[in-house]
């Protein structure tokens, strides 16, 4: 099928379509409308963002209430206020051509009252957060029990915020005669009981991971050092004069991080992260949807239902854990036919994650590089000077004021005068960094780069310890005290890994790790130019090895803790010898997943 006049939707539906620039069927609308519209049995769906998920239990829950009939019969469950209002909006849409039909949203941050209000009135379909549609139904504002159909919609993210018992709740208050679909990106235990408790025999559509969501997205990378990328991100907002983009972290302190470094350096930007009320949520998302900020900052699930037409670039400042996670995050660019750019800010650590998104996703990766400087002035150079060629000249020049500046500039000619103003506008654009080139080549170690303030480190450590990126770096700053920051191009491989520290920091390294013991493993680390083949060879045999407990690291008795939840072997904690569908993960190297995938 091809067209949505053979999916057996109504002729008001097929009418509003077009007028909202909707064609072609995506295939999880193909596959999932048919099965829905037939209302025989309970469904699920999964698929990514970015697939055409809402459509596609939108339009058949439309057409399948009675819409003569004021009582509520449908509920959609989804994670975020932000969420529940895309859909209520596309709902609404999509429902242009049905008069009597009311759509009506529900969500914390809003004034409870007023919701009230609306679910008086006629009201077929309520779309909701877990725990604004708790409230309500314990103040007896919304009644659930002529409801025919739940949905519930990213509903792993549900969970993943905690809503589990939520669920449970509202589910068991509808009737047990009605038709429950489920749609979510990935399948973990959660749901799985979810569906084992309250769906009966339902129907299952799969639309593969591999499939290209967003043909309009160039997916890129940069390689660089991590200590470059706050330089290498107003680098390109310098590159790009229309750039209007969502830059993504893994942890809300790097949100709040880079968007101070950004605004101390003159570029309009934000975070949105999961520690802001709901109205600093609101004032953050107005400024971005209003063109105020160039750039919003956001953590993954802060930036659920976030939908901004215009979004020119989506940056990764650090790659996410799960394969899904990165198609949510470019699917926030290229929306509504545009076109978008996902771009990687990559360390050495990243390639063979790329490379691997590059084999689950079908995609095509380009590696790009960073403009310099030179560059990056000479294009403001050019955008400054065809401003001011398209500056309307004004009516409203006084002849006095034209006199006094004629006077000024009576001894200086055109060209002087253009000097004069070229050389204020360099000035503006100067910097300490303006003659460094941070791209980084694939292949080439720090030393070879040659950087005399920084050494490079080698550990004994690496993925078969229990080792990633976020580990390593958790340990060396808590056992050595220098600042995670100072810590950069972090490369952590099978069984052992190395990352850079400032040359100033280096003896801090070799005092606090050499000899350490971990789990009954000795640690041995050692600047990269100086290694020692992997002979097993003990190191700093003086030093006396501390017994940590519960799974901790310690030195000289001192019991320091990692927090690895009191287990006794690192090696066997949160890891599984089949890779667990992880990123790049197979024999021993993948971390568990718990059904998702991951680096």
């Amino acid at each position: 099928m091809s067209n949505f006049s053979d999916l057996g939707l109504s002729s008001e539906i097929l009418k509003a379509l077009p007028e909202l620039g909707i064609d072609t069927p995506t295939q999880i609308q193909q596959e999932a409308i048919p099965i829905l519209l037939a209302s025989q049995n309970d469904f699920i769906g999964l698929a990514q963002t970015g697939t055409g998920k809402t459509a596609a239990f939108g339009l058949p829950i439309i057409d399948l209430v009675d819409h003569d009939w004021k009582a509520t019969q449908a509920i959609v469950l989804a994670p975020t206020r932000e969420l529940v209002q895309q859909i209520t909006d596309q709902l609404q849409q999509f429902s242009k051509y049905y008069k009597k039909l009311n759509v009506v949203a529900v969500y914390g941050g809003a004034s409870i009252t007023g919701q009230m209000k609306d679910l008086k009135k006629s009201c077929q379909i309520v779309v909701a957060t877990p725990g604004r549609c708790i409230d309500l139904i314990g103040r007896k504002a919304l009644k659930l029990e002529d409801i025919s159909h739940v949905i519930l919609d990213e509903a792993d993210e549900m969970l993943n915020m905690g809503f589990k018992e939520e669920l449970n709740k509202i589910l068991a208050f509808t009737p047990k005669e009605k038709h429950t679909w489920l749609f979510s990106a990935t399948m973990p235990k959660a749901i799985k009981n979810i569906v084992h408790e309250y769906m009966n025999d339902p129907k299952e559509v799969t639309v593969s991971a591999g499939v290209k969501v967003n043909v309009n997205i160039e997916h890129k990378y940069v390689l660089l050092k991590a200590s470059d990328k706050t330089e290498a991100i107003e680098r390109i907002m310098d590159t790009h004069s229309d750039f209007y983009g969502i830059i993504f972290c893994r942890t809300k302190m790097d949100t709040v991080s880079l968007s101070d470094e950004l605004n101390k350096d003159g570029y309009s930007a934000d975070a949105l992260n999961g520690d802001l009320t709901q109205k600093q949520r609101d004032h953050v998302m107005k400024k971005f949807k209003a063109m105020k900020l160039r750039v919003l900052i956001a953590t993954d699930v802060a930036a659920r239902g976030i939908d901004v037409n215009n979004v020119t670039h989506v940056i990764h400042h650090r790659l996410p854990d799960e394969i899904e996670f990165y198609t949510h995050r470019s699917g926030r660019t290229a929306r509504a036919g545009k076109t978008g750019v996902s771009l990687i800010l990559a360390t050495k650590g990243d390639l063979k994650k790329i490379k691997f998104l590059e084999q689950r996703l079908q995609i095509g990766f380009e590696k790009d590089v960073l403009p310099s400087m030179t560059n990056i002035r000479s294009n403001k150079l050019e955008q400054w000077a065809n401003s001011i060629e398209k500056v309307e000249v004004s009516n409203n020049i006084s002849k006095e004021d034209w006199d006094k500046v004629q006077e000024i500039f009576a001894d200086m000619d055109k060209d002087q005068l253009i000097q004069k103003l070229i050389s204020r506008e360099l000035k503006a654009l100067s910097g300490s960094s303006e003659t460094k080139n941070i791209n980084v080549e694939e292949g080439r170690s720090e030393r070879s780069q040659g950087n005399p303030n920084e050494q490079r480190f080698y550990i004994n450590l690496g993925e078969m310890d229990g080792m990633d990126d976020e580990g390593l770096t958790k340990l060396i700053t808590e056992v050595t005290g220098i600042k995670d920051s100072s810590i950069t191009d972090m490369t952590v491989l099978n069984k052992c890994s190395y990352y850079t520290v400032p040359r100033d920091q280096a003896s801090r390294i070799s005092e606090a790790l050499d000899g350490l013991d971990i789990d009954g493993r000795e640690v041995r680390t050692n600047p990269d130019e100086d290694r020692p083949p992997s002979s097993g060879k003990k190191r700093g045999g003086d030093r006396r090895r501390g017994q940590s407990s519960g799974g901790g690291y310690g030195r000289g008795g001192s019991g320091r803790s990692s927090g690895r939840g009191g287990s006794s072997d690192r090696r066997s904690s949160g890891r599984n010898s089949s890779g667990g569908g992880s990123y790049g993960g197979s024999g021993s190297g993948g971390r568990k997943g718990g059904g998702r995938r991951r680096f």
